[in-house]
């Protein structure tokens, strides 16, 4: 199987290829320069494997929710290369792939994106075969939180360093620690789009939709 990811959703930038287990990928934080970056991403991962566009099964893209700008582009990338390759979209959350970059570290994993204007995107994932959400994806206020387990957790996303105290006030004695550097990444996109295709969880290039969470641009 041949797949390619990509994410734009944050400050970083990721490509990925998926090759029949092996995952190779370019990753760079490089706020506002997603436009310039990606598609010469896309290019060098696929050429350094000498795969064609027309040699995948799918292709991948971090949907969102994040930074406006970058799901659009992301949203925008996937759905003209699909087209023109007659590839099939796997559209995978930016949470849960950010789930995925931590599945060492708990069973439950509790993602929280800065969302601006006071508010994060949130998402509570429990690790087994793949991340499996536990409730929905929110944008809410950090303090609004309820937890609707009774189990460790580790904490991850640039939620986690604005609002760190308001989070640790939240999870109380079910944080076993927390990690705000990390950024969702191409790779990880990828090993979550592997199983949903799989699954069947393909979408028509004219059917790809970003998330958002939010209706407001927030960067």
């Amino acid at each position: 199987m041949k797949l390619l990811a990509f994410d734009t959703s944050t400050e970083a930038c990721s490509a990925a290829l998926y090759i029949d287990g092996e995952i190779t990928s370019l990753y760079e934080v490089a706020p506002q320069r997603h436009a310039e970056l990606i598609l010469p991403m896309v290019d060098q991962v696929l050429s350094q494997a000498q795969v064609k566009l027309t040699d995948l099964d799918a292709i991948a893209f971090g949907r969102g929710p994040g930074s406006f700008t970058g799901v659009r582009i992301a949203t925008g990338i996937a759905q003209g290369l699909a087209y023109s390759a007659n590839l099939p979209v796997v559209p995978i959350s930016t949470l849960a792939a950010l789930a995925r970059s931590e599945k060492d570290k708990s069973e439950y994993i509790a993602v929280a994106i800065d969302a601006r204007m006071s508010e994060v995107y949130f998402g509570l994932y429990k690790h087994g075969d793949g991340v499996e959400l536990i409730g929905e994806e929110l944008v809410i206020a950090p303090d609004k939180i309820t937890l609707q387990i009774n189990a460790m957790c580790f904490g991850v996303g640039s939620g986690w360093a604005r609002y760190a105290e308001v989070l640790k006030n939240v999870f109380k004695n079910k944080l076993s620690g927390y990690g705000s550097e990390r950024l969702p990444h191409a790779a990880d996109v990828a090993a979550l789009a592997v199983h949903a295709f799989k699954n069947g969880s393909l979408v028509k290039p004219e059917d790809v939709m970003p998330v958002y969470l939010r209706n407001k641009v927030t960067g």
